[in-house]
């Protein structure tokens, strides 16, 4: 059984997860309108995509600087949502 050397790879994978949902969500809405729980879903897949890309984006960070990742943590959704790209 081959291990992954990856520390972060359980995030990647579950950033990867949130991806297909969003993908699948998107799909349905290009031949329907969304239904108010699935934008409602949609909106909170966003938010959970850009809570954890900020999360994974600290670890790495800390990493190269030589500190501990494991002490970066989930910044709230009023803090993700509103930097600047």
């Amino acid at each position: 059984m081959c291990m992954s050397t990856d520390p972060d790879q359980n995030l990647e994978d579950g950033i990867e997860r949130l991806i297909a949902r969003e993908h699948e969500l998107r799909d349905h809405h290009a031949n329907r309108p969304l239904t108010a729980g699935e934008q409602s879903e949609l909106h909170q897949l966003e938010v959970q995509l850009d809570e954890l890309w900020d999360l994974l984006r600290q670890r790495r960070a800390r990493r190269d600087a030589g500190l501990d990742p494991d002490e970066a943590s989930i910044r709230d959704e009023r803090t993700v949502e509103n930097y600047e790209q």
